[in-house]
């Protein structure tokens, strides 16, 4: 080993802490790495007196970072075309407001409006939106792979798509005002959810029936947990167009759903 290689860092945001055990001579070893498996929560990490160790500690604050990097950072702005989504902007003009004027991430503007008159199809069966949320992470690392396979899935089973929308800074409820304009039968909105210390890319899908303004919390239906950790993005994509379908076939969402 030179010396280039015995510097090295180890990277604290790789360690797998489910895996890592760290309290020393536990009288019953597999209870201890059972326990630690069953959750992702910080659990069995030992200490120093009164205090946590430095891995502990520096992995916290690590973990923190990537939070805040989360919620701070912006979505590529060519991520859009990408994935040929038509691009739009709720009222919030910055990052700084969004974050501190959730209204305005609910509603959209008359540019915006104009913007979906012109490019978007009117009165699909499916009007799909994706928002970065509280996690540029969450859009970065799941859309890849979910969007595919939530239109393949959904147009396998005969089901006409709208022209998928991406809002940036937006909230759940700009759903409700997109729908107002596009008149879908259904729309689903995937967006970044608020990071924790155990992931920053979880996502959720928010679905909609007949979405329009005043749209109430109880006519929706989330499907939460979206990441490497929880629901793969490939598998949620799959099981929101099953969902989805169910919603048409009995043209209700949320607490009226059976």
């Amino acid at each position: 080993m030179n010396f280039e290689e015995e510097c090295q860092i180890t990277d604290l945001a790789e360690i797998d802490l489910q895996r890592d055990l760290q309290v020393p001579n536990s009288v019953n070893k597999g209870l201890y790495e059972e326990m630690k498996l069953s959750t992702p929560a910080r659990i069995g990490v030992w200490r120093c007196g009164p205090r946590p160790l430095t891995n502990t500690l520096l992995r916290f604050r690590a973990d923190h970072a990537v939070a805040q990097d989360s919620v701070l950072g912006e979505v590529p702005a060519d991520f859009p075309e990408k994935y040929c989504m038509v691009a739009v902007q709720s009222r919030c003009k910055s990052k700084d407001e969004y974050l501190t004027r959730p209204d305005l991430g609910r509603k959209i503007n008359e540019e915006t409006r104009e913007i979906l008159r012109k490019r978007c199809q009117k009165g699909a069966m499916v009007q799909i939106i994706v928002s970065d949320g509280l996690s540029s992470k969450a859009v970065e690392a799941n859309i890849p792979n979910l969007l595919p396979a939530l239109t393949q899935g959904l147009e396998g089973m005969g089901v006409k798509l709208g022209t998928t929308i991406f809002v940036r800074y937006g909230r759940v409820a700009v759903m409700d005002m997109i729908g107002d304009e596009l008149k879908p039968e259904v729309a689903v909105i995937l967006i970044g959810e608020r990071p924790g210390l155990g992931t920053a890319e979880s996502m959720s899908g928010y679905i909609g029936y007949k979405p329009r303004i005043g749209m109430v919390e109880s006519e929706r239906v989330v499907i939460s947990n979206i990441h490497r950790g929880g629901i793969p993005a490939a598998e949620a994509g799959a099981h929101l167009a099953s969902f989805i379908k169910k919603i048409l076939d009995v043209q209700s969402s949320g607490v009226r759903l059976e």
